[in-house]
């Protein structure tokens, strides 16, 4: 084979390379543009979604502002003696007065539930109350105590923190802030606002 031969039979190979190579540049370039654009839509929903939070942060903040005298009076109440103090401690007397710290979770999270109606509470929030407030006292529920009750404390004082942070915050902010103190962003956490 001559040199001419040769040269001539790499040529359809270095076109065809040639092409592959300039059709993967435009399939790149296509990809680009394509991310570009997902990525581009993708910030515009993300800011969005950021404008609608900070709206609904907004609303929420104007609701508690509106129902503080509600709130506090509520708080109040399930802090009291024969609310807290006295719940608590049949907890450890292992008496099952216990089970009516029930109800105080229950009435605190319908409160907090009000705030933002049409939004739903954190899943989290929603597992731990439904766990500390789904109970009836039976006698076996001796031999298993702790099982069968710190759940309600925990779901009591979980909605008790959560109501008042609200209140906290409530009386703190004239408007929903972008740097956010770290009760602010729980409260936000209860109504997946973060």
């Amino acid at each position: 084979m001559n040199i001419r031969t040769k040269q001539s039979n790499r040529k359809p190979q270095l076109l065809k390379s040639r092409n592959r190579k300039a059709n993967d540049a435009v399939k790149l370039r296509a990809a680009a543009q394509e991310t570009d654009v997902v990525s581009k839509t993708s910030v515009i929903d993300w800011q969005a979604e950021l404008e609608q939070q900070h709206k609904l942060s907004q609303q929420l903040l104007q609701n508690i502002k509106a129902r503080l005298p509600e709130l506090e009076k509520l708080l109040q109440e399930v802090s009291s003696h024969w609310h807290l103090e006295d719940r608590f401690y049949r907890f450890y007397h292992q008496s099952f007065k216990v089970y009516w710290l029930q109800q105080d979770t229950t009435q605190v999270v319908e409160a907090l539930r009000s705030l933002l109606p049409k939004r739903p509470l954190n899943t989290w929030f929603e597992k731990i109350v439904n766990e500390g407030t789904s109970k009836a006292f039976k006698n076996e529920h001796n031999r298993r105590w702790l099982a069968e009750t710190r759940p309600i404390l925990e779901a009591f004082f979980h909605a008790r923190t959560m109501l008042e942070f609200a209140i906290q915050y409530g009386k703190e902010l004239d408007a929903a802030p972008t740097t956010l103190p770290s009760g602010w962003a729980a409260v936000l956490y209860l109504y997946d606002l973060r």
